[in-house]
């Protein structure tokens, strides 16, 4: 496979790096919460989910930029706008959904009125209680970008806004599918611009933790990156993402394997990555 003038640039962690949401984290006492707290910690790191959405706020409107170096050393923006493909959130007792599913909403939202049954609850017991989730089964041209599409499902859910990643189990999580939208500056006939990519992304505090860097710089010690930890990619063709010196095609074999085995172990059906593993190239 030939990385032409790639050379020591990786694509594919520049797309990761540029569509990683990066959010301020805020400090209580570790009495404030009785579940999921770093053990010896005296205090607890969370986030309040709304500042989380709010950084796919430009992305939604205006797409990502990643920059993307050709094969023939050129270098140009790609651009992608994020879809919510998927989404579940675990806390450690019920919350109640502020708004009951009617009228046409019913059949699109199904997954939500199953969140709060108890039927699954004593198969995820060590997971916490799943207050909600929700799959996307649209068509990628029926789909609204992803602010639109949290705060739509926010007003059957007020949890989805006001939660905070404090009081979500490490089970929770998400799955963003971004689509190419355009090039700066343009081009024709580059195949592998037309790759799309789903990323997954856990959302708790405690989770989170685990995943800081000991080096990390003093200006961002009170930021929190939700680095991918799974990954899923369609219409991968050409060695465009796939650099043999940047070994990125053991980071995507190891990113997809995580993401196949944590829906496994979910026992989760994703709509999204089920059609993207049999459509990958």
């Amino acid at each position: 496979m030939d990385s032409g003038k790639l050379g020591g640039y990786s694509n594919l962690q520049c797309f990761l790096d540029c569509t990683t949401p990066t959010v301020e984290i805020q400090f209580l006492s570790k009495h404030s919460f009785s579940a999921w707290q770093t053990p010896g910690a005296e205090t607890v790191k969370y986030f309040n989910l709304g500042e989380l959405w709010d950084q796919y706020y430009e992305w939604s409107a205006y797409g990502a930029g990643t920059r993307v170096r050709l094969p023939d050393g050129e270098t140009l923006v790609q651009y992608y706008v994020p879809y919510l493909s998927a989404i579940q959130l675990y806390t450690n007792k019920p919350f109640t959904p502020s708004r009951s599913l009617n009228g046409d909403h019913r059949n699109e939202y199904a997954k939500l009125s199953t969140s709060w049954n108890g039927g699954a609850w004593d198969a995820r017991k060590s997971f916490g209680h799943l207050c909600f989730e929700f799959f996307e089964v649209c068509s990628p041209y029926g789909r609204v970008p992803f602010v639109d599409k949290v705060y739509e499902l926010a007003h059957y859910f007020s949890g989805l806004t006001s939660l905070t990643s404090a009081e979500l189990s490490p089970a929770s999580w998400m799955s963003v599918a971004w689509y190419p939208i355009y090039q700066i500056p343009a081009k024709r006939n580059v195949k592998d611009l037309s790759t799309c990519f789903l990323t997954y992304h856990t959302i708790s505090a405690s989770f989170q933790d685990e995943k800081e860097s000991e080096t990390k710089s003093e200006e961002n010690w009170n930021n929190v990156s939700l680095t991918p930890f799974g990954l899923a990619t369609y219409k991968l063709e050409g060695s465009l993402w796939i650099n043999p010196e940047t070994g990125d095609s053991e980071k995507i074999a190891s990113l997809f394997s995580a993401a196949d085995s944590w829906l496994k172990q979910l026992g989760v059906h994703h709509h999204d990555f089920n059609y993207f593993s049999t459509h990958s190239i």
